[in-house]
């Protein structure tokens, strides 16, 4: 049954609806409400239409291949479709990387949001300035480290440690700049760490779950004691629309998993679950393996665990106080940790192929964001 609210009927534009939470959150409204959608991508590396393919011949779902940075593309195509909701989720979002190629991040996730509120702008002044939200999905890690019992409300300070997060939180800041400056109605979410289906395995959780299945070293940052708040993407979908339907317009509001986990934790747990799901064979563990490590021998995933040098600039602690979006939009999340990491590891091991399709993109799991000696 599709879910009955003020939504229903309306348009919503969604930027970088071909990746992993965008990708979700276009499952969810199509499967969910009657909204009508526009999906623009620009199909880098992690967009991957193969995510979408269950709603791709659904007639209230389109797809434009375009860049948020081509204002004449997206005032076009905003002033085609017409939309009541733009959720802007189009940016580039992998720290390692940035620490590789900062400038590319400071042109999608600042000059692209920059570009993406003109011509909101345009679009809202030229509709004579009826009922119409921009709403921008950020992250948590623009409030920088916290010490170990502290939590990130929605009036903490920025303090961003990666270049990654610092394009966030210039991103976030022109948004609510364009809101008391023009009047632009703009709704900011943060969220935690997601995880779940369709996630590119850079990052940790599908990355230790594909290398533990093809027998590789599970590689582990530093002492591995890092913490992190966990959010099931499904969750933070539902979290997404309901700030949509019941937002309070200028207002910011964070979404947490309430699954605070250390690195350790995280990847021990996803061992557990496939010395369960997918044991290791005695052949296998018997045999010598080829690896970058010194294990000779597994009897266990936990076995192929292998601490790495730590990522430039890593903060601590991660984990955020949820109460408002609770308290306001009566919202939860529904998943457990462990309930939410079983689903995801069954997804990966059900649907290989998805892999598959991503390794044929050129990535094949190597660590990112390592810089040489020189640039040190």
């Amino acid at each position: 049954m599709k879910i009955k609210n003020i939504a229903s009927n309306k348009k919503f534009m969604i930027t970088g609806g071909a990746g992993f939470i965008g990708s979700s959150l276009i499952r969810f409204l199509i499967n969910e409400t009657n909204i009508q959608l526009l999906n623009i991508d620009k199909l880098t590396y992690a967009g991957n239409l193969q995510s979408l393919k269950d709603v791709s011949d659904n007639s209230r779902y389109q797809f434009f291949q375009g860049d948020i940075c081509d204002k004449k593309t997206i005032s076009k195509l905003l002033n085609d479709f017409q939309p009541d909701v733009v959720m802007h989720l189009a940016a580039e979002t992998h720290v390692d990387r940035s620490i590789e190629d900062p400038s590319r991040f400071i042109k999608t996730n600042v000059l692209g949001t920059l570009a993406m509120l003109e011509c909101a702008r345009e679009y809202w002044s030229n509709i004579n300035k009826r009922d119409f939200i921009f709403h921008h999905i950020s992250t948590d890690e623009v409030y920088g480290s916290l010490n170990e019992t502290d939590l990130f409300t929605e009036q903490s300070n920025y303090d961003p440690s990666s270049p990654y997060s610092a394009s966030k939180a210039s991103s976030d800041h022109l948004v609510r700049a364009w809101y008391r400056t023009y009047g632009l109605p703009v709704i900011i979410t943060n969220c935690s760490n997601n995880y779940g289906p369709y996630q590119f395995p850079e990052k940790l959780i599908p990355l230790i779950i594909l290398n533990a299945l093809d027998r590789k070293p599970l590689p582990v940052y530093g002492n591995g004691q890092n913490i992190r708040d966990w959010l099931y993407v499904a969750d933070h979908v539902s979290a997404l629309y309901n700030v949509v339907i019941k937002g309070k317009i200028g207002e910011t509001y964070n979404i947490g998993g309430h699954n605070e986990k250390t690195n350790m934790e995280v990847v021990n747990t996803i061992c557990e679950i496939l010395d369960q799901l997918v044991p290791l064979k005695f052949e296998e563990k018997k045999n010598d393996y080829n690896m970058q490590s010194s294990i000779k021998s597994i009897q266990s995933y936990k076995d192929l665990i292998t601490f790495v040098d730590d990522r430039l600039g890593h903060d601590f602690r991660y984990a955020i106080n949820s109460s408002k979006i609770q308290k306001e939009l009566n919202w939860m999340p529904k998943e457990s940790f462990k309930t939410g990491l079983k689903k995801t590891i069954v997804w990966y091991l059900s649907n290989l192929s998805w892999c598959k399709n991503i390794e044929d993109k050129k990535y094949y799991h190597e660590r990112l964001g390592v810089l040489s000696k020189e640039n040190n």
